[in-house]
């Protein structure tokens, strides 16, 4: 497909943050963007924003039925499925001494088995239609870790190999691109419950990027030719280190 067409883009966690950000860029741009998230009533509230390309659908990426009924229904939108941004994702920061193992279990459960389903719902359209393109949210704690980070960075790590994987099994006519952001202005420091974790995110946060930046580095990825595929990018705000 010529990458300079309109194209259909899903995108999971468009409630807030990240996500939301994506979906009103590449939404901006004249694409189709498909936005999953449970918070539907954010979603509704999104799409008013934009110039109606948006179309918004409550979606659980936990549940595998639940993604596959989401990859379905943009299908059925549009007869395309073109892109996917696997964007949903929570952080639960905290010591594994803590022992909040519920906590653990979500994050395996959204950031992992997240973008599996996600993988497993529009890879046979890619395949089948011999055109696609996969964005995985991942972070720069798949590259690093640091104390109260050893789940997160686990689950970011996988997401990082997971989508590695797909880049080398996937026919060349399908493209796969990781974007691992440091420190954003987002919710997902807001679930941290430890208190020792949530004071030193506080601290970490001060020199945070907003999540447009993400969102132009996802629509730089997206519009390349279709016979250039951006593998990887690692972003940070300057004063990360």
């Amino acid at each position: 497909m010529n990458t300079t067409e309109p194209r259909t883009v899903l995108v999971t966690g468009a409630s807030s943050g990240i996500g939301e950000a994506v979906a009103t860029r590449l939404a901006a741009a004249g694409h189709h963007v498909v936005a999953g998230a449970r918070r539907l009533d954010r979603l509704r509230e999104l799409a008013e924003r934009t110039n109606g390309n948006l179309h918004p659908i409550r979606l659980d990426v936990t549940d595998r039925e639940d993604v596959a009924a989401f990859v379905e229904a943009a299908h059925d939108l549009t007869g395309r499925v073109d892109v996917l941004v696997s964007n949903a994702g929570v952080m639960p920061l905290s010591r594994l001494d803590s022992l909040l193992v519920d906590e653990w279990d979500r994050m395996v459960d959204v950031n992992v088995r997240g973008l599996l389903h996600g993988i497993a719902a529009a890879l046979p359209r890619f395949t089948a239609q011999r055109a696609g393109h996969f964005v995985t949210i991942a972070s720069i704690g798949a590259h690093e870790v640091v104390p109260t980070s050893a789940v997160y960075s686990g689950t970011k790590y996988a997401q990082w190999a997971i989508t590695e994987g797909l880049r080398q099994e996937c026919d060349p006519s399908v493209r796969v691109t990781t974007i691992s952001p440091g420190v954003v202005t987002t919710e997902l420091a807001d679930s941290i419950t430890e208190p020792g974790a949530a004071e030193a995110m506080h601290a970490y946060r001060a020199h945070a990027i907003a999540p447009d930046a993400i969102a132009r580095a996802v629509a730089y990825a997206v519009d390349q030719p279709a016979d250039v595929d951006v593998n990887e990018i690692v972003i940070r705000p300057t004063r990360q280190r």
